[in-house]
C-alpha cells in the first residue's frame, strides 16, 4: 500500500504539499484515507454497493479537479459535503426525493460548524498523540485501527507474539485517550 510510508504525515500537511507542488500523489494518499468514509456516506444515501463504489470514484475525480482550483481548509468535512451532494443529485436524477426532514436527520450532526471544528481539533490531537506513543504501541494501533489488520496479521508483520500485539493495542488505546484528553485541556 503506497500510503503506508506516509502515515506519519497529517492530512493537513499532505494537503499543503499538494497546494505547493500540485502533485496528485499527495491527493491520492489523502483520498485513499477517506475511501471508507465516502463509501459509507454513499451507502447511506444510495443503498447500493456498486452504485456507491462508482460514486466514490466520481467523487475522487471531482476532488482532484476542484482541489486544484480552490483551497480547502477542512478536507474531511468538504469531502463529506461533496459526497452528500453527489448522492442527492444521483437520487434526484432517479426521481427519488429525500425530504428536507430526512436530509436534516442525516446531516444534522455534520452541518453544525462548531461540531465539525471540534471534531477536526480532536482528530488533530489524536494524530499528535499517536506520534507520542512508543514505537510498538504506535505500530500496533496504526495497523489495527487505521489499516484494519487482524491481530494475526500484525503479529506476522511485526514479529510480536499475539499476546504482545493485544497488549500493545490495549495500552496504546488507553495512552491515546489520556494524551488526547490532556491535549484538549491544554488547548
Amino acid at each position: 500500500m503506497l500510503s503506508e510510508k506516509y502515515l506519519h504525515i497529517s492530512d493537513q500537511e499532505l494537503l499543503e504539499r499538494f497546494y505547493i507542488d500540485k502533485n496528485n500523489e499527495w491527493l491520492g494518499i489523502l483520498l485513499e484515507r477517506y475511501t471508507f468514509l465516502l463509501l459509507g456516506v454513499c451507502m447511506k444515501y444510495l443503498k447500493n454497493e456498486e452504485e456507491s463504489k462508482d460514486a466514490v470514484q466520481q467523487i475522487f475525480l471531482k476532488a482532484i479537479t476542484e482541489l486544484s482550483k480552490y483551497k480547502v481548509d477542512y478536507l474531511k468535512s468538504w469531502l463529506y459535503m461533496v459526497a452528500k451532494n453527489h448522492c442527492l443529485m444521483k437520487l434526484r436524477d432517479k426521481h427519488i426525493v429525500v425530504s428536507a426532514e430526512d436530509q436534516k436527520g442525516l446531516t444534522a450532526q455534520e452541518s453544525d460548524k462548531q461540531l465539525l471544528l471540534e471534531k477536526e481539533a480532536t482528530l488533530t490531537h489524536l494524530e499528535k498523540a499517536l506520534d507520542e506513543l512508543n514505537e510498538e504501541q504506535k505500530t500496533c494501533v496504526t495497523l489495527f485501527y487505521l489499516q484494519k489488520r487482524s491481530y494475526q496479521e500484525i503479529a506476522e508483520q511485526t514479529g510480536y507474539s499475539l499476546l504482545q500485539v493485544k497488549s500493545h493495542i490495549q495500552n496504546g488505546k488507553r495512552n491515546l485517550k489520556i494524551l488526547v484528553e490532556k491535549k484538549m485541556k491544554q488547548a
